[in-house]
């Protein structure tokens, strides 16, 4: 018997789109659950050097909420590799200004840091309020308890 593997071509005829409100989520779950659906492990056709991922719309960024101190102890750090380049921020602060940047960060830790994690974060759409210009593709709602 052979193992079947997913091919390029049979991957991208059947992509879904979900759609998750972070309201009042962990910031982790929430994470979690959007990277296994932008690389496809919640299908039986998942195949790892393959993108057989779906299309996710994450939706109220603002209202993600951290466990225990994160939101004040946690820092993301940046650096431009020039002298004086080195950033740090809070999500506290990260909050006031993008929001939806403290859930694509930590989307994006999740997901492989080659060509084919890049193809598959593109499919990650992050906005901050209820309104996203996605209705045409006729989101399924994901819930995050089950």
């Amino acid at each position: 018997m052979k193992t079947w593997l997913a091919k390029k071509h049979e991957a991208e005829k059947g992509r879904k789109w979900y759609l998750i409100d972070a309201a009042g989520q962990t910031v982790g779950r929430i994470a979690v659950r959007a990277a296994n659906i932008l690389r496809g492990r919640h299908e039986p056709t998942y195949t790892p050097h393959v993108d057989t991922g779906d299309f996710v719309i994450i939706l109220n960024a603002e209202k993600a909420v951290f466990t225990g101190k994160k939101e004040e102890q946690k820092i993301y750090m940046s650096y431009s590799g020039y002298v004086g380049g080195h950033h740090e921020t809070t999500p506290k602060r990260l909050r006031r200004s993008h929001p939806e940047r403290i859930l694509e960060k930590a989307i994006k830790g999740m997901i492989p840091h080659t060509r084919l994690g890049r193809a598959q974060y593109r499919k990650l759409k992050v906005y901050r309020g209820t309104e996203h210009p996605h209705e045409a593709q006729k989101p399924q709602a994901v819930n995050l308890a089950a």
